[in-house]
């Protein structure tokens, strides 16, 4: 890629075909027409009013597009960044629900526009200072439990908008659920029949007819019912007027005060909305094969949610859903997105008006299908079988997140912190194999195959593991405890093929070490130590204090030179249970 094309990832798309650029153009308008109803419900996912949704859905798609790396990645509204913009923004301002259009465009709106500014500073600099593996603090484990838990918390606050009940949002997720369940005895009928009719048919069209958009087939339906019957005069709440055109163009208000409020929820929000950006992006340029620059992917998505905080945008991800609709239906570049783009633009200056009589329980049951699949319990078990630690940090990460709904900051926050404790934990109690001779001439742990070969003067350790200042004491105690255990061992032998590290607290314990066991008359020998470590050796003195003598470059070299040395020194030579045969040295 030339440095201009660095600057402008979409100078890549050109030249385009007529074909390629008619496969672009359904594919954006298959996409849009499945992001304009989604994207008005999860607006109100967010707390904000449904057509905050198709701003969202304007400037942010087509800048994610133009400055991203995937051709086919589809930014806009996602349902758990929606729910953490609330989940942010409720502790600070109240609920919206109980808040007057004019309190709401006063108080709530502009702190989610400013939320979206500081996502996006933080996801461009860390893309220009290429410093995208920071995403990497959040294990897959971690987001496996959290968006588990988001999508649990994320359908269970549908149900009042789905049974036409209140509910009250406070800092006790499950007590406020409680509270709606107690009113079920109020339903309000014809909401419940929009909003279960709704899923219903969306549900049966995915399953029978899958390639048309039950999204939209259900939104159209729930309109001209809503508009024959009366809805709205029975009782039903309904989206209502939405503001004709586009939204006003300017620099959000950044309230100073305020950025210690929200700073951690826009890094979580940053790193939970690049992570599942970018996870999109990967598996589909594994079937498109493309290239991802996750740099550029997060400078994209970082001026998607800075443009799109100036055109009344809240913060803005790629969408698993729409990416795959978008790749299904052909896209071959971004134009895909910038068709989407002006699909939107064409609703928000000439088609509103259609949207007046929109349930709000249809936008309930579209968020309710679409969290559906995020619930995968399987995942968390297939990471508990992989490792019981990374299935303890998932399972814990599920919980907290449960627990401290609806501040789900916390719980991704406690799960992310957990994992980085247990991986500590792990590199601090690395493997430690003590080493036998096997029947079939190799060298094998002792603890997992019986009877093999061992000699009382020679303990052979193979340490699978880096050797720095979090474990380094480990690795003494190891040491210290099976000479211990061998008092007529004289050699002691690291297999280092598993050490790929060595920093100053390393060093200097070895070198201790070394000259300890030695006034003991217990000489350290090494192999397969790979070139960093033996840079750092001859740099700090350590390799002359060892001796080239005991550092060799394969174990069966190195136990051939120290029996070698025990034929010299008057040992009984006979019996040499470790010595390799001619062949393996």
């Amino acid at each position: 890629m030339n440095h201009l094309q660095r600057l402008f990832p979409f100078l890549s798309w050109f030249p385009i075909n007529s074909e390629s650029l008619r496969m672009d153009l359904v594919a954006g308008i298959t996409v849009a027409l499945v992001l304009i109803p989604q994207s008005m419900a999860y607006a109100q996912l967010a707390g904000l009013p449904p057509y905050f949704g198709l701003y969202i859905s304007f400037m942010p798609v087509l800048i994610g597009a133009l400055w991203g790396s995937s051709k086919q990645l589809q930014t806009g509204p996602v349902a758990v960044v929606s729910l953490l913009t609330a989940s942010a923004l409720i502790p600070l301002v109240g609920d919206p629900d109980k808040m007057t259009p004019d309190q709401l465009i006063a108080l709530y709106v502009p702190l989610a526009i400013m939320l979206a500014l500081m996502v996006g500073i933080f996801q461009l600099a860390l893309g220009v200072f290429r410093l995208g593996m920071i995403v990497n603090f959040l294990s897959h484990p971690v987001i496996i439990g959290f968006t588990n838990a988001a999508a649990i918390v994320i359908g269970l606050s549908q149900l009042s908008k789905i049974f036409g009940v209140k509910m009250e949002r406070s800092d006790d997720f499950l007590i406020d659920i409680y509270d709606v369940l107690i009113q079920l005895g109020g339903t309000h009928i014809p909401t419940l029949l929009m909003g279960v009719g709704a899923f219903a048919l969306m549900w049966a069209m995915k399953r029978y007819v899958p390639k048309i958009p039950g999204v939209l087939v259900a939104v159209v339906v729930a309109i001209i019912i809503s508009w024959l019957v009366g809805f709205e005069g029975m009782g039903g709440k309904v989206v209502g007027k939405i503001p004709q055109g586009l939204p006003t163009f300017k620099i959000p208000t950044f309230r100073i005060e305020l950025v210690r409020e929200l700073i951690t929820s826009a890094v979580v929000i940053s790193l939970v909305g690049y992570m599942e950006a970018i996870s999109i992006a990967k598996a589909m340029a594994a079937k498109t094969k493309d290239r991802i620059d996750p740099n550029q992917e997060l400078i994209g998505q970082g001026l998607a949610n800075i443009i799109g905080s100036m055109s009344s945008s809240y913060p803005a991800s790629g969408s698993f859903s729409r990416s795959a609709i978008n790749l299904d239906a052909g896209a071959k570049t971004g134009i895909s997105s910038v068709f989407t783009a002006m699909i939107v633009l064409i609703t928000l200056l000439f088609l509103t008006p259609l949207l007046y009589h929109l349930p709000s329980a249809v936008l309930a049951a579209v968020i309710v299908m679409a969290v559906i699949s995020l619930i995968n319990f399987k995942a968390v078990k297939h990471s508990w079988d992989a490792s019981r630690h990374d299935g303890v940090a998932g399972i814990l990460t599920f919980v907290a997140t449960l627990g401290f709904a609806p501040h789900l900051e916390q719980g991704i926050l406690m799960g992310a912190g957990l994992a980085l404790i247990l991986f500590l934990y792990r590199t601090m109690h690395p493997r430690v194999a003590t080493l036998g001779r096997f029947q079939d001439g190799t060298l094998r742990d002792v603890t997992v195959h019986e009877h093999l070969l061992t000699d009382e003067r020679i303990i052979a350790i193979r340490f699978d593991g880096s050797l720095y200042f979090a474990n380094v004491s480990f690795f003494e105690d190891t040491i210290l405890e099976a000479v211990a255990n061998k008092k007529e061992a004289k050699y002691i032998l690291v297999v280092g093929d598993g050490i790929n590290q060595l920093d100053a607290s390393g060093e200097e314990v070895m070198h201790h070490l070394t000259e300890r066991l030695r006034e003991t008359g217990v000489t350290m020998v090494f192999s397969g130590l790979k070139r960093q470590i033996l840079k750092v050796m001859h740099k700090t003195g350590l390799f002359a204090e060892v001796g080239a003598e005991n550092i060799h470059a394969t174990e069966n070299m190195a136990l051939e030179a120290i029996y070698s040395r025990l034929d010299d020194d008057d040992f009984d030579s006979s019996y040499c249970p470790l010595r390799p045969s001619p062949g393996q040295i």
